[in-house]
């Protein structure tokens, strides 16, 4: 039996839901489709799908298979792209994930350019502040903010990733203006939601770290929509310096920036940063290798530094 085959079979069947479909994607006939999966189930000793006259659908243990033999197929298919591609122009499709708020406001701005620059690279973008390992995400290039992943992967720090209180002249106006961090627990906060919870605000004082969280007036992981509120009086927010609609504001003296001590920041750690993350051997296909460098020089990158096998949790 052809199992590389019969996987790609497979596969076929249980996105389409349809042996016919199937058989008509890859050019062949529905009963020649159908006895190489049959082969594959029997070969395995299991059933991967349920067989009605009207529908396919997948068992418990075929979905399970069909996750990690997707997965194989795909890496397959990159390794072959590398070879196929190594003194080719950039072409194909590629796929960036990146988290939403730097997305939205440092990312997607560029790719007009870069679509311009290169059109023969059809762009795959998804957002997601999901944490996920990038071996795990089906993309070549992901944009994380955190600290230095625990993958083995190539990572470039491309900026801090400082978080700054902030707040509307109205807002202070009606409910003071706070000097210290500790004064914070009695105002109210704006929270952006990440997958592990509302960011904390937090203070290093006499030794230790103390959570000085606002009272929470709206949560949220919209960034957009946070910052209209502080625009609006509605709270303090953190928010992240490199956010031009941050930049925008402050500009316009729609929020000032509060000069509070102890200083004010969303972890304990000082090392959070944005990051591009890209798996090494697959910068020596064009599409990733130009798409790595544009971004690198296109999102202010000066004394950005490679790093390799970081040891903390990316995000």
């Amino acid at each position: 039996m052809d199992q590389l085959r019969a996987l790609r079979y497979f596969c076929k069947v249980v996105e389409t839901g349809s042996f016919t479909k199937a058989a008509a994607a890859f050019s062949v006939p529905p009963s020649s489709l159908s006895r190489r999966v049959a082969a594959l189930e029997a070969s395995l000793g299991a059933s991967l799908l349920k067989r009605s006259t009207r529908v396919v659908q997948i068992t418990e243990i075929g979905e399970l298979y069909y996750q990690q033999v997707q997965e194989i197929l795909f890496q397959l298919e990159r390794s072959d792209e590398t070879v196929r591609s190594y003194h080719a122009k950039p072409t194909g499709q590629l796929r960036i994930s990146s988290t939403v708020s730097f997305g939205e406001y440092r990312l997607l701005p560029l790719l007009d350019e870069f679509s311009e620059k290169y059109p023969d690279i059809v762009l795959d973008v998804s957002l997601s502040d999901d944490l996920t390992a990038l071996g795990r995400d089906i993309v070549d290039i992901a944009i994380r903010g955190g600290y230095a992943p625990n993958e083995r992967v190539q990572a470039i720090r491309l900026m801090d990733n400082t978080f700054i209180p902030v707040a509307a002249p109205a807002y202070l106006e009606k409910h003071g203006v706070p000097r210290n961090a500790f004064e914070l627990r009695q105002h109210r906060g704006l929270f952006f939601r990440t997958p592990g919870g509302p960011s904390p605000w937090l203070c290093h004082s006499e030794g230790g770290w103390h959570d000085v969280s606002g009272i929470p007036a709206a949560i949220s992981n919209n960034a957009g929509w946070l910052g209209r509120l502080a625009v609006a009086g509605s709270g303090i927010s953190m928010a992240p310096r490199w956010s031009t609609q941050l930049q925008t504001y402050l500009h316009n003296g729609e929020v000032v920036e509060l000069d509070i001590e102890p200083k004010v920041h969303i972890s304990q750690s000082a090392d959070i940063a944005i990051y591009l993350l890209y798996q090494k051997q697959r910068y020596l296909v064009p599409k990733v290798k130009v798409a790595v460098d544009f971004l690198v020089a296109r999102l202010d990158a000066q004394g950005a530094e490679p790093m390799h096998d970081g040891a903390a949790e990316s995000s």
